[in-house]
């Protein structure tokens, strides 16, 4: 994190120059890590230092140590004082710099963070209380020039907060370069995709640039590293075990268990030696990067696992952990296996609040999907905070955080809704904003859904029997809308498809929700009441073919949607009659359902289209004059082309069903119109008449909306007055002054709007 820190500045005293004070001046925000230092650099092309280069410097309370001045172009000659102190043992760009220039790494720290023996008279000081001591005897020195204030980037542990003190120690590595190059020609050759397509510069910026694997990690927990190490006598360990040593030895075995450890060093050095086991595990991320094949049964190759699931098809995950686990992953199961571990790799995006931010306790914005599904109260989401890790100060910014976001709690949404979200709002991106109240808003999608399906079942009967052969545009008897119906859900079901098989789970969701909620519910369901409420002899084999063309898009809809709501689905499913064919006992096993040219309709779809802009219309002039839902008003539909006439005649019945008409009538250009209508042109085919004479009185309705102008106006005059008081300028925030002209033009379309609605009443009353 950034914090206000110190930066000091002092002479580096250079040898031999003591008579005419010959120093170099460095600064540093770490003082104490003076004494370990092994060199001081600077640039080669420093015209104020250059010479100094190969002369040495004199370490400060180091006893007379002296150290090199070398010249490196890692050195900035405009930071700073342009002089550097070189620290390998805790600095890991001065490490760098040292096995590159071939200087001593001098450890100075113990690993509680106090001062060693190399710290000479410091030995034993905590760090802190070192750099004040030090610094103190610099400034008595007279070697101490200035301590300015300094922001600085402070390395601090997550977990306890605690400041991370570079150290160098012994640790075990993992050679990456011959693994690399193998997991990097599998994606350039395509034996392995990444999903999508763009991460794979990262995959192979990571892989290029790779460098050796540190694995051994000091923990309690994992897998201890399989090496023993050999000591000649038990005298022998118990001299390495001593102090801050760990047992080890230069001498040492692999092997797979203790009893393998013991043959191989008796073999290769004799009988009576001792052994001890690496105290370190493995990194997690290498024990995790086993885990395709390790699982399976390996390192037996013949185990029937992972003969039979080895290698995978798909492996899914965050594209966060991108290197971390799956480049290991490819890594590790080529070297061990020869083969690639996966074929593809579905990265998915990371889940943030609905503003954007990255979930964290200290804002109070996590959200557990658990309170999602089950829903929970604000009382409850405040105590979730209560008995971690933050403070006071913070639970209580925590708490107002989840207050402005969530002052209600999180409503109960269920398990379908949360996954449908999810993966309605993976889009192949990098995050997910996830606002709770969308989530609410699928739950009350599967409501509507449920309903619909209710009404389908009451509507199919008792005693109904599904069609045992799929319906196609040749079934006998098909209405147009059940044409349209099934040519709907044939591009529903390969656009679904489709997607799927590219992981474009956001385009799936989309086509599935469209199905449903557009097709299914808005307009089939509400095409199909009055056909199936005909009980006339005559409508018999019409209502039939209605009956199975609902019950075919209620059953393919619900498989369609079942890999993103498992739970519903199959409630409803399981409540559906069957055909005689079905054997799956579950949706979860049924088939998925399949793309059937002889379904598709274009015609019939084309014809729809048009039907469902003259009820788009027709709804518009209906709100325009206030008509109240009885009203059924009869409607006409001017055609000036054979298409359009053919189209809207197929469909007059469902218009007149979606727009609420008592009757509609198609006629041609040359035919009469009758006077007192309502006129809407839809395109240059299609023009819709709606008669309102006796259905509406204008002189009535102009009257309440000469009202209304007076109410807004009033309105529009007050916020003026309100916008042209003195200093409004420069006293209100601007982010009130953009809601007030923006409510200001509101209200100004407003009062246009609604003369435009009294000139049509008065249009119309001269008409009658």
């Amino acid at each position: 994190s950034d914090e206000p820190g110190t930066l000091y500045f002092f002479k580096y005293p250079v040898e031999g120059g003591e008579a005419e004070d010959l120093h170099l001046p460095v600064a540093t925000t770490r003082p104490e890590t003076i004494l370990g230092d092994t060199a001081v650099a600077v640039n080669p092309e420093d015209e104020r230092f250059k010479h100094l280069i190969g002369r040495r410097c004199v370490v400060p309370f180091s006893g007379g140590r002296t150290v090199p001045i070398i010249g490196d172009d890692f050195v900035d000659i405009a930071f700073g004082t342009g002089a550097l102190k070189v620290t390998p043992g805790h600095d890991p760009n001065d490490y760098d710099m040292g096995k590159r220039r071939g200087l001593e790494t001098i450890n100075i720290m113990n690993k509680d963070g106090s001062m060693n023996g190399n710290a000479g008279a410091y030995e034993g000081l905590d760090r802190a209380e070192c750099r004040m001591r030090l610094w103190a005897d610099m400034q008595s020195a007279g070697i101490a020039l200035k301590a300015d204030p300094y922001q600085t980037r402070v390395p601090r542990s997550q977990r306890g907060g605690e400041i991370i003190e570079p150290l160098v120690s012994e640790q075990w590595f993992c050679k990456m370069e011959t693994m690399a190059e193998p997991a990097l020609k599998a994606v350039e050759t395509g034996e392995l995709t990444i999903i999508p397509a763009r991460f794979e510069k990262v995959y192979k910026s990571w892989l290029t640039e790779i460098k050796p694997w540190c694995i051994s990690r000091q923990l309690w927990w994992g897998h201890r590293i399989p090496v023993w190490y050999v000591h000649a006598t038990q005298a022998a360990l118990d001299a390495a075990c001593t102090g801050t040593g760990k047992g080890g030895s230069v001498t040492y075995v692999v092997a797979r268990n203790q009893a393998e450890a013991e043959a191989k060093a008796a073999a290769a050095h004799g009988p009576g030696v001792v052994l001890y086991q690496e105290e370190d595990v493995l990194d997690t991320w290498f024990s995790s990067g086993l885990w395709p094949f390790s699982t399976l049964g390996w390192p037996d190759k013949d185990a029937a696992d992972l003969a039979k699931f080895f290698p995978t098809q798909v492996m899914e995950t965050g594209h966060d952990i991108l290197f971390f686990w799956v480049a290991r992953m490819v890594m590790m199961g080529m070297k061990l296996t020869g083969k690639v571990p996966f074929k593809q790799v579905y990265l998915h995006a990371m889940v943030r609040d609905a503003h954007g931010r990255k979930m964290s306790k200290s804002l109070g914005n996590v959200i557990d999907p658990l309170h999602v599904i089950e829903g929970i109260s604000l009382d409850d989401l405040n105590k979730t905070l209560l008995g971690g890790n933050l403070e006071g100060k913070e639970v209580i910014k925590a708490q107002q955080g989840q207050a402005v976001d969530y002052p209600d709690g999180i409503p109960e949404c269920g398990t379908d809704a949360m996954r449908f979200a999810l993966v309605a709002y993976t889009a192949q991106g990098r995050d997910i904003n996830l606002d709770v109240l969308r989530v609410v808003g699928y739950r009350h999608w599967c409501n509507k859904m449920w309903n619909a399906v209710r009404f389908a079942m009451i509507n199919l009967g008792e005693r109904y029997a599904p069609p045992e052969a799929a319906l196609t545009q040749a079934s006998p008897n098909l209405p147009p809308a059940s044409k349209w119906a099934l040519s709907r859900l044939n591009s529903a079901v390969k656009a679904i498809v489709d997607a799927l098989g590219l992981y474009d789970f956001n385009t799936a969701t989309t086509s599935v929700y469209a199905f449903w909620q557009y097709d299914l519910c808005d307009v089939f369901i509400e095409l199909m009441k009055p056909v199936c409420s005909d009980d006339s002899a005559g409508n018999e084999a019409a209502k039939k073919a209605t009956r199975d063309t609902l019950w075919t898009c209620i059953d393919a809809g619900l498989r369609l949607l079942h890999p993103f709501m498992p739970f519903v689905t199959e409630e409803l499913w399981q409540r559906l009659p069957r055909r005689k064919c079905e054997t799956a006992p579950s949706i979860m096993v049924a088939d998925y359902p399949e793309h059937i040219p002889a379904r598709a309709d274009d015609a019939a779809e084309a014809a729809m289209a048009s039907a469902l802009d003259v009820v788009k219309a027709t709804r518009s002039l209906r709100a325009a004059y206030n008509l109240p839902p009885k009203a059924k008003p009869e409607l006409f539909v001017v055609t000036r082309t054979d298409a359009a006439k053919d189209a809207m005649t197929t469909m007059t019945g469902g218009v007149a069903a979606l727009a609420g008409c008592g009757a509609v009538s198609v006629l041609s250009a040359t035919d009469a119109v009758p006077t007192g209508c309502g006129v809407n042109v839809i395109n240059e085919a299609i023009t819709i008449y709606l008669l309102l004479r006796g259905v509406v009185e204008p002189a009535a309705e102009i009257e309440k909306l000469n009202k209304k102008i007076a109410q807004v106006e009033k309105q529009v005059e007050d916020l003026e007055k309100k916008m042209a008081m003195p200093g409004y300028d420069t006293k209100v925030p601007p982010a009130v002054q953009q809601d007030n002209t923006d409510k200001l033009d509101k209200l100004r379309a407003e009062v246009e709007s609604t003369r435009s609605a009294i000139g049509d009443f008065e249009t119309l009353m001269k008409e009658a």
